[in-house]
Order: C-alpha cells, then sequence, then structure tokens
C-alpha cells in the first residue's frame, strides 16, 4: 500500500523501479511533472524504466505535446521508436519517424555551424555530444571518426609543440612546422604524420601506421600520401621500401597499388634525381606509357633499353639525335645498333 500511496518525487520514483519496486506513475498529473520523470528516467540509463515512462506519457499526453518534447530528448525519441517497431505500432511510428528525420535536418544544420568554432577544446565537446545523437550509421560513423581525430591532433600538437620549442628533434630544426595540425583533414594530418614521424612505432598516436589502422585508411591513399611526404624530404630509401614486397620464398619485388606511373609523376614533381625517376619508370607495364614518361623527363637509358627490346632499329637510330654527342647513351646505342647488324 506505501508503494502506491506514497508521495515519491520523480527521481525517488525512478531509483525505485530501477530496483523492481511497484511505483504508480498516476500521481504525475502536471505537463511538468511529467517531463522531469522522463528526464530523471533517461539520466538513469535503464532502458526498461525509460520504456515505462515513454508508454506512460503516451497514455496521458496528446501525441502533438509528446512529439513536441521528444524532438528535445533525443534518447528518449530513440527508446519509443524502438518500442513502437517492436509492439507494431505502424502509424504511430511513421508519424514519429517524419518528426526524427525534421530533428535529424536540424541536427546536421546544428553541426555544419559549431564545424566554425575555433576554440579546440570547446569543438571536441561538441563533437563528442553529437555521438549519441539518432543520426544514420554513416553520419554517426563520420561524426565518431571526426572527435577521435581531433583528439588524436590535441595530442600530438602538445606533443610536437614541446619538441619544437625545446629544439630536441632534428626533423623539427630542419623543416619547422608552418601551421598547427588542429581541426586540418584525415588526409592532411596522415600527410604530417608520414613527414615528421614516419618511423614511429604503430602504437604511438602519431604514427601513420597507427592512423592508418584508426581510420581505415585504404592502401592507394596511404601509399600516396606516404610517397608525397617522403618524396618531399627526398628520402630516397624510404620510397624504395614503400614499394618492396617479399613473397613467401624470400623473393623480393616492386609493387605499387596505385600504378608507377603516378609514382613517377610524384617523384617528378620533388624533383628526384635521374637515377631514382628511371628506376620506376622501367617497371611502367604499358610500353607506350613508359616511353613517354622517359621520354619527357630525360630517362635516356629506359628510352635506349625499350627500343633494343622492341628491335626497333629506326627509332634507336632516330634517337640517337637527342642524346648529347659523345655520351654513354650515345655509345650504347650504337652498340645495340652494331649487335642488331651482326645478327
Amino acid at each position: 500500500w506505501q508503494d502506491y500511496s506514497s508521495d515519491w518525487s520523480p527521481k525517488d520514483t525512478v531509483r525505485r523501479m530501477q530496483r523492481g519496486k511497484v511505483c504508480s506513475l498516476e500521481r504525475f498529473r502536471s505537463l511538468q511533472d511529467k517531463l522531469v520523470l522522463l528526464d530523471e528516467a533517461v539520466a538513469g540509463h535503464d532502458g526498461n524504466v525509460i520504456t515505462a515512462v515513454l508508454i506512460f506519457l503516451k497514455r496521458t499526453l496528446r501525441r502533438e505535446i509528446l512529439f513536441r518534447e521528444l524532438e528535445v530528448r533525443q534518447v528518449a525519441l530513440c527508446h519509443l521508436i524502438h518500442f513502437l517497431k517492436e509492439m507494431g505500432e505502424q502509424k504511430l511510428l511513421l508519424d514519429l519517424l517524419r518528426l526524427c528525420f525534421f530533428s535529424l535536418s536540424l541536427q546536421l544544420s546544428q553541426y555544419r555551424e559549431h564545424l566554425n568554432i575555433q576554440d579546440v577544446e570547446k569543438r571536441r565537446e561538441f563533437l563528442k555530444g553529437c555521438i549519441g545523437l539518432p543520426f544514420s550509421a554513416e553520419d554517426t560513423s563520420h561524426i565518431q571518426d571526426h572527435y577521435t581525430l581531433l583528439e588524436r591532433q590535441i595530442i600530438i600538437e602538445a606533443n610536437d609543440r614541446h619538441l619544437e620549442t625545446a629544439g630536441q628533434s632534428e626533423i623539427f630544426r630542419k623543416y619547422p612546422r608552418k601551421a598547427s595540425i588542429l581541426n586540418m583533414p584525415l588526409v592532411t594530418t596522415l600527410f604530417y604524420s608520414c613527414f615528421y614521424h614516419y618511423t614511429e612505432a604503430e602504437g604511438t598516436f602519431s604514427s601513420p601506421t597507427n592512423l592508418k589502422k584508426t581510420f581505415k585508411i585504404p592502401d592507394k591513399q596511404y601509399v600516396l600520401t606516404a610517397l608525397a611526404a617522403r618524396a618531399k624530404l627526398r628520402a630516397w630509401d624510404d620510397v624504395d621500401a614503400l614499394f618492396t614486397t617479399k613473397n613467401w620464398l624470400g623473393y623480393t619485388k616492386k609493387k605499387a597499388p596505385i600504378g608507377f606511373h603516378r609514382v613517377v609523376e610524384i617523384l617528378q614533381r620533388n624533383s628526384a634525381p635521374v637515377q631514382v625517376l628511371q628506376e620506376y619508370v622501367r617497371l611502367v607495364e604499358d610500353v607506350e606509357t613508359r616511353l613517354n614518361l622517359a621520354t619527357k623527363y630525360k630517362c635516356h637509358d629506359v628510352v635506349i633499353e625499350t627500343y633494343r627490346d622492341l628491335k626497333d632499329r629506326v627509332q634507336l637510330t632516330a634517337y640517337k639525335c637527342k642524346v648529347e654527342r659523345g655520351s654513354a647513351e650515345e655509345e650504347k646505342i650504337n652498340s645495340i645498333l652494331n649487335n642488331m647488324v651482326r645478327n
């Protein structure tokens, strides 16, 4: 009798419901009391209690009032949608989903507005608050990644600023940072990581392989970014290692998920030596593309070897006019032409 007759507060009522006690909700007659009860239920993080309170509100409030209040209570809204699906109340569910769509549009609009927040901690807190909102699975994943990336950037920025100020790192002394990493896109963050933190172990937040794994960066995007960063530093050994693979027999070969023609273009943009360029031009499979790149970037040895393999005496003779007289390239062409005559 005490369970039914006692004048429990909304907070006490929720606590008793969580313990499985019988509680009458009928004494909560005013809209304000009912909403306080709902808020206390949501704050208690007990799905059964939230659903029980929602059933009470659904029965005792007009639909337009209930929907209006749920519009600003996204957790409760999600619980009611789930309950209506379970109970098969299709008409009410459809009306509620229309509201959910409208609410989602508002949330997305608000999300875009807050992208302009300059204070990094305020932006981080805002993103954290967005994670629990009823976005689509794709949008929720995007917001989660955005929040995780910003958290990662805050840690990297603080550490790198300290290293740069203290003069403890050669890479920062030789290549001072031009801008903060905070609020930068994922690809920019990956480039920064490949530039300043390429050799770090995967367990560190600033490691390129850690970023690749955390954000599921595709191999092509990772290789493109790492190549651009290491080529800018003229770290040709790192470039070589990026494309060298080993099979189960221990043999090594070069493999590029982006195509070696793109590798050549990126290397050339970063003023790679001819010896480095030639190595990768040779790996371009399409003969016409290989010849075009070799001719364009004056990789004479590749042009000569390709025409030799094609047994094209006419093109070899024509190309002889494009190399310097008395050079090693001219001697190489003459030797090939003489061998062709003998054979």
